[in-house]
C-alpha cells in the first residue's frame, strides 16, 4: 500500500465529511451540520491555527487528522494538539494512523513546535498500540468541566 498525505482541499469535502462522521460514531455523539461547516471553513482560513491532512491511498481518502497549533507558557515556540485521528475501518493496520501522525510531526517541526501532544479514550486499546510506539505517555490525566 501506497500512502500519501496531504493537506485537505476544498474539493476533499465529501471525503472528508464521511470520515469525520465515521470517528464521531465511534466515540458515539454527533455534531450539528452547521459545526461540520464551521469546522470545515476553519481548515482553510489562513487566520486559523487549525488544520486538516487527509491519507490517500490513489484517490481514495482513507484517513484524516485535525491538528491545532498553540501557544504556551513554558516554551517560546507553539506546541501542537493533535485532536482527531482516524483511519478508515478496513484500511486500519496499514500505517495509515502512523503515516497522518508523522505528516503532523513533519509539520510540527517545520513550525518551531517542540511538542505535539494528544488524548484519547482509554478504551482505544488498539490505537494505543499505536501511540505507545510513536509517542511517549505523559502520565497526565484529564479533567474537564462542560459549561
Amino acid at each position: 500500500m501506497t500512502i500519501t498525505v496531504r493537506p485537505l482541499t476544498t474539493t476533499d469535502r465529501t471525503a472528508w465529511q464521511a470520515l469525520w462522521k465515521d470517528y464521531l460514531d465511534f466515540y458515539k455523539t454527533s455534531l450539528p451540520p452547521e459545526q461540520f461547516d464551521l469546522t470545515w471553513a476553519r481548515f482553510h482560513d489562513p487566520a486559523e491555527p487549525m488544520f486538516a491532512l487527509g491519507a490517500f491511498e490513489n484517490e481514495a481518502m482513507l484517513g484524516i487528522v485535525h491538528y491545532i497549533f498553540h501557544r504556551s507558557c513554558w516554551t517560546p515556540g507553539p506546541y501542537v494538539y493533535l485532536q482527531d485521528l482516524f483511519t478508515a475501518a478496513d484500511a486500519r493496520g496499514k500505517g495509515v494512523g502512523r503515516a497522518l501522525i508523522a505528516a503532523v510531526y513533519a509539520a510540527a517541526k517545520a513550525e518551531g513546535a517542540s511538542r505535539v501532544h494528544w488524548l484519547t479514550h482509554e478504551t482505544n486499546a488498539k490505537a494505543m498500540v499505536l501511540y505507545n510506539d510513536v509517542a511517549d505517555r505523559s502520565g497526565f490525566l484529564q479533567y474537564r468541566k462542560v459549561l
